[in-house]
């Protein structure tokens, strides 16, 4: 098949299939809900013992769920919204992020052969009829993404037709002790994006799936597109191994990518969902390359990070973000900015404040950023 070499022979990338879950619960539904209410899903852990942690809250399911069981479950979620029959999963490739396994290390080595990422990746294929799962992201925060960037670049390029892309996280003990030691997280139980006095990030569940399709394809079988996915954008800054560039320099080029590859300006974005996770450094950095991107519109484009109510969801935030970005597109509503104290001068932006702001965006914009400065950007488009 050739590969399209101009923007006007690019196939455009919709979704026609989403399912997602937080700690809030399962189901898109349950999502919107909470997003409208714009109550925090913070509480104290009770999934194992972190008594002997500076910070004991995070945002979870109660009990103990399995990843690969509430994998395969959103992973038939959005196959079955989007209407595809067995047939036509089994054509289909999955792309997907996960974190990593800390219970793989620890096994014996003559075991950890069948245990890795990809195994992992496959076994999800397997179990819910898809044609097999060439790549698996762990690249952090940024790996849901940039797994949503490489599809669309798939389909844009008319190599694949449908790709579903499937990410998820559950709150654990090792990462949240691995947090809780680097004093990343928050001590007060709460995540407060882009404010005052805030004090870290809070981990969350979060387990989604999307399938995102050309619309030419999805028009030959009938498929009502959910949204269009119109624009990606990825940088890397290399500033620093933890810390994002404080002029927000690779976050700001990943935006101007995006909007670039979208055909949009920065005055047509809507809403910003951005990555906000509640720390010093990101939430400057990000403010910085908003500004930057921006220009003269930053102070007028509505932003707010939904980490502050869902937790940061690691591996899988953009693409938990993706579908909060969708739903957004949807109702008409901004979801609050919540945990909010007071403006910080290194924050100043339109933040959405007390609660939801009724708007109905044509365009929005998701930004996603990682350890070792790597920053993802995301366009999407109401249908």
């Amino acid at each position: 098949m050739p590969v399209p070499t101009t923007a006007a022979d690019r196939e455009e990338v919709v979704v026609t299939g989403m399912s997602v879950t937080t700690a809030f619960g399962r189901g898109a539904e349950v999502l919107r809900d909470a997003l409208a209410a714009g109550r925090p899903a913070f509480a104290e852990i009770t999934r194992f013992d972190a008594g002997r942690r500076r910070s004991r809250h995070a945002a979870h399911l109660p009990g103990s769920p399995v990843l690969g069981d509430e994998l395969a479950s959103v992973v038939d979620g959005a196959v079955a919204q989007a209407g595809m029959a067995a047939d036509l999963a089994a054509g289909t490739p999955l792309l997907f992020a996960r974190h990593a396994d800390a219970e793989w290390a620890r096994r014996p080595l003559s075991e950890q052969g069948g245990h890795h990422h990809a195994a992992s990746g496959s076994a999800l294929a397997a179990a819910t009829g898809l044609r097999g799962c060439p790549r698996t992201y762990t690249n952090a925060c940024v790996a849901a993404s940039t797994a949503i960037a490489d599809a669309a670049a798939l389909i844009a390029a008319g190599r694949e037709e449908r790709v579903v892309v499937a990410g998820g996280y559950l709150v654990d003990p090792d990462v949240h002790a691995l947090f809780d030691a680097g004093r990343a997280l928050a001590t007060d139980g709460a995540l407060r994006s882009f404010s005052a006095g805030r004090k870290g990030l809070l981990i969350g569940d979060g387990v989604a799936a999307v399938v995102l399709e050309s619309a030419s394809a999805a028009g030959r079988r009938g498929a009502r597109p959910l949204t269009r996915l119109l624009g990606w954008g990825r940088a890397g800054d290399a500033y620093h191994v933890c810390q994002p560039h404080p002029e927000g320099l690779g976050m700001a080029r990943a935006i101007t990518a995006a909007l670039g590859r979208a055909g949009r300006a920065p005055e047509q974005v809507d809403y910003v969902n951005a990555h906000g996770t509640g720390t010093p450094y990101n939430d400057s950095a990000e403010t910085a390359a908003v500004h930057l991107a921006f220009g003269e519109h930053a102070p007028k484009v509505p932003v707010s990070s939904t980490k502050s109510l869902t937790g940061h969801t690691l591996e899988a935030s953009g693409i938990v973000e993706l579908a909060v970005s969708m739903l957004v597109l949807q109702d008409g509503r901004l979801p609050v900015n919540a945990g909010y104290l007071g403006e910080d001068p290194a924050c100043r932006l339109d933040l959405v404040l007390g609660e939801a702001r009724p708007l109905r965006p044509r365009t929005v914009l998701s930004l996603n950023a990682a350890f070792g400065g790597a920053n993802t950007a995301l366009v999407l488009e109401a249908i």
